[in-house]
């Protein structure tokens, strides 16, 4: 269980916040907006109303006593860019910050935040790549190259095995799971035969990817 400090209660703060709750850690919810921290209350171990661009505030806090700070305010960059600061002037062990532009991320980095996240910009690609695609139910991205992916089965293996099809050889990606419904098997054996039903996680480039899509589906 960590001890978290999140600042900001718009949708992506409190996702965020109800999230980690069900992952049982400590949330501590500080907004400016009374509303946004009576709704939180519920799915927060505490909350306050606040501004965290006030020095004396952040100072109150501990904030070296977190193990993790999220500025999650996404209406008022110039917050933001203050709260971040502000927070690893005063000794924050790890700063995440919102951006919603690349040219956000400079700035929050230039200032403080050891990592950025970007909501719209992620959930943009997600659909753009699940949407797009007929064969494509989930969609991770691990690198600017690597990606796992949730597709259905390819015609061309439906009844042969992994070790038949010498998958990682012949077409550059790795089986990571099978999936039937909810049921996952994960790391299935070179004798797992394929049927039509199924779902595979691959593990691959995105090129080799898309072009086992293009040739088998």
């Amino acid at each position: 269980m960590k001890s978290i400090l999140l600042i900001g209660l718009g949708r992506f703060g409190r996702r965020m916040a109800q999230k980690l709750r069900e992952l049982n850690h400590e949330v501590l919810a500080i907004d400016s907006n009374e509303q946004r921290v009576n709704e939180a209350l519920d799915f927060v171990t505490s909350a306050q109303i606040a501004d965290a661009t006030s020095e004396a505030f952040i100072r109150s806090l501990g904030v070296r006593d977190f193990d993790l700070c999220v500025v999650a305010i996404g209406d008022d960059f110039q917050s933001s860019l203050e709260t971040t600061a502000l927070l690893k002037e005063h000794g924050a062990r790890f700063v995440l910050s919102r951006a919603s532009r690349g040219v956000q991320a400079k700035f929050l980095l230039r200032n403080g935040a050891d990592d950025v996240v970007y909501p719209e910009r992620q959930t943009a690609d997600w659909a753009a790549m699940r949407y797009s695609s007929d064969h494509i139910f989930d969609y991770v991205k691990l690198s600017p190259d690597y990606s796992i992916y949730e597709i259905a089965i390819p015609g061309e293996w439906q009844g042969r095995t992994i070790m038949e099809l010498a998958v990682r050889q012949r077409y550059h990606v790795n089986v990571l799971g099978i999936k039937r419904g909810e049921e996952l098997e994960p790391m299935p054996s070179p004798e797992h035969r394929f049927c039509e039903d199924e779902r595979v996680l691959v593990l691959g480039n995105d090129r080799d990817v898309q072009k086992l899509l293009r040739q088998s589906l």
